[in-house]
């Protein structure tokens, strides 16, 4: 399926090996997105971003770690509610998880706009690597400290949270601007595939051999990321007037998004989003244990929730760059959060885990279709040299302030219970399905960071 020699732009030839590239992306793509007949790699589809050669090997490593990633998370709630029957304390966990997202990612923004960037991802893989062993050692004792359980957690994720704004930061760099909408899908595809392969094994793990061992085989996956980026070399970042202030640096993202209205649209959607409509995320063993039932330690039935999750979070994500690649991301943003809004208000009244399988499917679907959609529009406007510091800013919104979320809604869980909470998350989504307009409008000058780099 190779393109002819001199239809191809230099940076994808030199990426490529002949036939031995061209039989590799086929494996991947069959594997992605269940296809048998080969089909032509358009500019801004998923099949052209897997022409690259670099973001291929990234996007490999990035998906066997975030497997271990997900093995981690859906365990680490299942067994914080089973250490102590308390959603509070679940909601303590996910914020000592997310909650180093509120403030480190414009730090990691700022160093990923900075440093190289391959030392600096990993450095913060090797991080991770050695907390999440921290987690399992406080897990294997007998009497397992909080405090210290918490503490490795934060360590965690104070990593990703520092991880998370630089590896969005060299997407663009690995597949050009044209074929970024392709390859921020399949980020999100592979980010979902691990979250339907993750929890499947963690849960079947959990009951099998214990929490501790999870943990520790999570920390085991971080050197597969490690791998894919020393294979590779990232592209130099462009940097910005040496003259500007150590503090307008740091907040050049926020600069972005107060000149760019879009920008700043899709950062205002998703912080409110992440905090008021996805506390079903970080309290689905809640959900699993008090409407369906499940028993979180000695059922497959909690995985097979989460994994259901996942596999529609991974269709909703890879139809963005597959059916959806050439359909308007702006509207697509907007009939998402309402068919978003409408299927957690079906899965907040399920009560057998079978039907809330099938529901949560759906509700993964249309959010990982709306989050994949607004990302594209968000990444679409920026440039390189202030990148990192407003994907810092996403990051914030996409993870942080679901651990602020958490920790506000675990006591409110206990009063008036999960499904009241989840049906609130449903009519904040559909108000942001009015709000959440991020087409460009037409007399704005895209402010794309050149005025800071004067």
């Amino acid at each position: 399926m190779p393109a002819a020699p001199d239809s191809r732009p230099e940076r994808e030839r030199a990426h490529e090996g002949g036939d031995e590239g061209a039989i590799s992306i086929e494996e991947i793509e069959d594997a992605v997105v269940d296809g048998d007949s080969p089909l032509p790699a358009h500019t801004g589809t998923a099949r052209a971003a897997l022409h690259h050669r670099t973001f291929r090997i990234v996007f490999l490593g990035a998906f066997a770690s975030n497997i271990g990633t997900w093995m981690q998370n859906v365990v680490l709630g299942a067994y914080a509610y089973d250490l102590t029957h308390s959603s509070t304390f679940v909601g303590v966990i996910i914020f000592a998880q997310l909650g180093p997202t509120l403030v480190l990612p414009m730090v990691g923004g700022l160093l990923a706009d900075k440093v190289n960037r391959k030392r600096f991802l990993i450095l913060l893989s090797i991080e991770q690597l050695i907390f999440s062993l921290g987690v399992a050692l406080v897990v294997l004792s007998p009497h397992p400290s909080h405090v210290l359980l918490v503490v490795m957690v934060l360590l965690v994720g104070a990593g990703s949270a520092m991880f998370g704004p630089a590896y969005s930061a060299i997407l663009p760099g690995l597949v050009g601007r044209e074929d970024l909408p392709g390859a921020i899908s399949l980020n999100s595809a592979q980010m979902n595939a691990s979250r339907v392969i993750g929890p499947v094994i963690g849960g079947l793990l959990y009951s099998a051999i214990g929490p501790a061992w999870v943990f520790a085989g999570n920390a085991a996956t971080y050197l597969f990321v490690v791998a894919a980026l020393m294979m590779v070399t990232l592209p130099a970042v462009p940097q910005m007037a040496k003259h500007a202030s150590r503090w307008r640096e740091l907040t050049a993202g926020i600069t972005v998004a107060r000149h760019d209205p879009v920008v700043g649209r899709c950062l205002v959607t998703v912080f409110v989003f992440s905090l008021l409509a996805l506390a079903f995320i970080g309290q689905m063993p809640v959900v699993a244990a008090h409407n369906l039932g499940i028993n979180l330690s000695k059922s497959a039935d909690y995985g097979i929730l989460y994994a259901c999750f996942g596999a529609g979070a991974l269709a909703g994500a890879i139809s963005i760059g597959t059916v959806f690649a050439h359909t308007s991301k702006p509207m697509l943003v907007r009939v998402c959060l309402v068919g978003y809004s409408l299927s957690l208000f079906a899965f907040a009244l399920q009560s057998s885990p079978v039907p809330a399988d099938v529901n949560v499917a759906v509700t993964g679907a249309f959010y990982f279709a709306f989050i994949t959609a607004l990302n594209t529009t968000l990444q679409s406007r920026l440039q390189e040299n202030v990148r990192g510091r407003v994907m810092a800013l996403w990051m914030m919104g996409f993870g942080g302030t679901v651990g602020i979320g958490n920790l506000l809604i675990g006591p409110v869980v206990e009063a008036v219970g999960i499904t009241t909470v989840l049906l609130f998350g449903s009519v904040v989504a559909l108000g942001l399905a009015w709000y959440a307009d991020v087409r460009t409008p037409p007399e704005v000058q895209v402010v794309l960071g050149a005025e800071l780099a004067q």
